[in-house]
């Protein structure tokens, strides 16, 4: 039997789960496995906030695919396209040369990136929160602001500094609004010149309610939380303008600030609308065994796959782009390729939800661990369990002392230091637009350029990495996920 080609684009939680399945599945005279991602690592999204916050520290939330994948081939660079019929998938790799890569089965998830909408200065003045380097960028600059209000002598321009806009009522952005709130509060003490009364933090989402996948208990639950700590939640606005001081709101209000965090939804990878095949809200339609219909030998999975949720009653309901899911439809895809080699029946996509926890900060948390209701410290046990991803909960969060600015930016994260285009780049999202965002990253044309930096002394034993005190990051298995 001719070795058959495996080409996987992505290298998010759903490319990697697949490739780490074939890896053990598979023997190597049945299959040539090839993995296409910018990046050499795999990165934690869903902790992205606690990075900017200075909770968890990169390497926390990267980890090498050389440590978890043996023998299949990584070539570093993006999908640009693919030709179903020739079987033929064209790389532009890290150095921008284009190749042309073949293939017998390819499984597609390139992720998603950010949805700005076209929205006046949006994408200029907006920071994103899809990377490691806009995380650190995002937390790098929230402290700058504090200096400049600090040393500001204009009492207009020490207000607009200290006013931060997240807008996005989801996970990513109350857990953003909520962790980078308690760093500022914290870090207030260190600025004797500074009214910590003046510090405003703004979530702003569209929709009636934060976060409605954990119900209208949790929901209001996170919103007293937040509102209890000082930060003004506006719900049913959205931004209409954005200028480099000014953000204006659909209820008419002109916000002074001089930091919009933009994490208001995601789309499907561009890779997904080169394809010529069905889409459902702009994701690749699939059948339940995560074949896409038409194109042969194509798998998608993840962020750019509308995956049918057979756990529902509804026909046409969908998997939410969850990291859960990404991981479980990975092992899954993983199967169904090696029934396919082998001349087995495929199997379909089936999940037991294991719930969703939502860190809001210190000792606040909402967790909906197995349809279980959660909030509080019973919450934010939750949370310390580890997820399906990196191994990082269970480290303490950094005491008050610890969130001393100049300490932070010359130790503990180091986010001006770390060489990736959103620092090269701080005018906003349109700088962002080429890095590699969403799960897979795979249709980007850039990498981060934080993988050298952020990575050195990875290696060992799995479970520590040489020279470093935290926690190795290795994908747990059967755990709650955060998404």
């Amino acid at each position: 039997m001719q070795r058959q080609r495996i080409l996987i684009v992505g290298g998010g939680f759903a490319g990697l789960a697949c490739a780490r399945r074939l890896e053990r599945r598979l023997r190597p005279d049945e299959a040539e496995l090839t993995l296409v991602t910018p990046d050499s690592y795999q990165l934690y999204l869903p902790l992205l906030p606690q990075v900017a916050a200075g909770v968890v520290t990169p390497q926390s939330v990267a980890v090498s695919l050389r440590r978890l994948l043996r023998r299949t081939r990584v070539l570093p660079g993006s999908a640009v396209g693919i030709d179903p019929e020739a079987k033929i998938c064209v790389v532009r790799k890290i150095t921008d040369e284009v190749a042309n890569e073949p293939y017998d089965l390819i499984v597609l998830t390139p992720g998603s990136v950010t949805r700005t909408f076209d929205i006046p200065g949006l994408a200029e003045q907006a920071r994103g929160m899809k990377t490691l380097a806009e995380a650190a960028y995002v937390r790098d600059h929230v402290i700058a602001q504090l200096d400049l209000a600090s040393a500001a002598t204009d009492p207009a321009e020490r207000v607009s500094r200290l006013r931060f806009v997240v807008v996005g009522g989801g996970y990513a952005g109350t857990e953003t609004a909520a962790c980078l709130q308690r760093i500022t509060s914290a870090a207030a003490r260190r600025y004797p010149r500074l009214d910590p009364g003046l510090i405003q933090w703004h979530l702003v989402d569209v929709a009636d309610r934060l976060m409605p996948e954990l119900g209208d208990r949790l929901g209001r639950r996170a919103l007293e939380v937040l509102r209890g700590r000082g930060i003004d939640v506006s719900l049913g606005a959205s931004v209409v303008r954005v200028d480099a001081e000014t953000v204006t709101l659909t209820d008419g209000r002109e916000l002074g600030c001089r930091t919009l965090i933009w994490t208001a939804g995601v789309a499907a990878s561009p890779l997904v609308a080169g394809l010529g095949a069905d889409t459902r809200a702009g994701r690749l339609a699939v059948t339940p065994e995560l074949t896409v219909p038409g194109l042969d030998g194509v798998f998608a999975l993840g962020d750019a796959a509308a995956v049918p949720d057979l756990s529902k009653p509804q026909a046409d309901a969908i998997c939410p782009p969850t990291a859960q899911h990404a991981g479980r439809q990975g092992k899954v895809a993983a199967d169904n390729l090696v029934a396919t080699v082998r001349g087995y029946a495929l199997t379909p996509y089936r999940h037991r939800d294991l719930g969703l926890v939502v860190d809001l900060g210190g000792a606040d948390a909402v967790s909906k661990p197995l349809g279980i209701e959660l909030s509080g410290a019973a919450a934010q046990l939750v949370t310390q369990l580890p997820p399906d991803g990196p191994a990082h909960h269970g480290r303490p969060e950094p005491r008050a002392g610890e969130l001393d600015p100049e300490r932070d930016r010359r130790g503990r994260l180091r986010a001006h230091r770390i060489p990736g285009p959103a620092d090269r780049h701080p005018a906003g999202l349109r700088a962002h637009r080429h890095l590699p965002v969403g799960r897979g990253g795979a249709h980007t044309s850039g990498r981060s350029g934080c993988t050298d930096r952020l990575l050195t002394g990875f290696g060992g034993r799995q479970g520590r990495s040489s020279g470093e005190d935290h926690p190795a990051v290795h994908p747990r298995e059967d755990r709650p996920c955060r998404s």
